[in-house]
């Protein structure tokens, strides 16, 4: 078996008022599979390769123990084609924006990856993506809902950014502003959700925004789904596709 069950909500029929939350999983990093997939980038870096298929290089136990990618990807800058098909992700971390050629995002039947980092709107050549959208938090099929975020911070001094618990924040660590790019500690912290259409997706991203201000300058969310950004939990959407 190469990726986990996934009980988050029903990926079948809609249920717009189930309980939802971010996967608690934290990666380790002493598994043979997440050693071999640094070894993997490493070489993708070394020899410019354009498609990264890291998983294909790792036997199915290997592959089960990834549940998010190190953010050593930033290194993978001439990389046009991420291909991440039936992953076992619960999670991609912020420094996918700092791969500038991709053009092409494939993790599709990665059930367990119901949202991405606002960062993927830096990859500004991204125009084809193949996400199975039954997994997405909000997606218009379904609606399932989004999960409640924490309360804004005007001050991250009491929180361990390099340590932090993924059932609250959705992710182990963050650094810097998912908008300006503002160290985080040196400010404060605002998560929202919003949905944009990135590529042939539409996406649920989580930002990290140092500010009100950050907040903000964020677009629109896509249309058909919720307009502004926000906070999740039971917000009210539009009607899913199957209504």
């Amino acid at each position: 078996m190469r990726q986990d069950a996934c009980a988050c909500f029903d990926q079948s029929k809609p249920h717009p008022r189930a309980r939802v939350g971010f996967h608690t999983e934290r990666q380790d990093i002493s598994a043979p599979g997440w050693l071999r997939l640094l070894e993997l980038i490493d070489e993708a870096a070394a020899d410019g390769r354009e498609e990264f298929r890291p998983l294909v290089d790792l036997s199915p136990e290997e592959r089960r123990q990834i549940v998010t990618l190190p953010p050593s990807i930033a290194w993978l800058t001439m990389v046009k084609h991420l291909v991440l098909y039936g992953s076992n992700l619960v999670r991609i971390p912020r420094e996918i924006g700092a791969m500038t050629s991709l053009e092409e995002l494939t993790p599709y039947t990665s059930y367990r990856l119901h949202w991405f980092p606002y960062e993927l709107t830096r990859c500004r050549r991204l125009s084809r993506s193949t996400v199975s959208t039954r997994a997405l938090f909000g997606n218009y099929k379904l609606r399932p809902p989004f999960p409640r975020l924490q309360p804004d911070l005007d001050s991250v001094t009491e929180l361990a950014l390099e340590d932090l618990d993924p059932r609250r924040w959705g992710t182990t660590a963050i650094h810097r502003c998912s908008v300006c790019d503002r160290p985080i500690e040196q400010a404060g912290l605002r998560q929202m959700w919003i949905s944009l259409r990135l590529a042939t997706d539409v996406l649920p991203l989580l930002v990290n925004a140092c500010s009100s201000a950050c907040v903000a300058a964020l677009p629109s969310g896509a249309q058909d789904y919720i307009h502004t950004p926000h906070k999740g939990g039971r917000v009210d959407q539009p009607p899913s596709d199957w209504d």
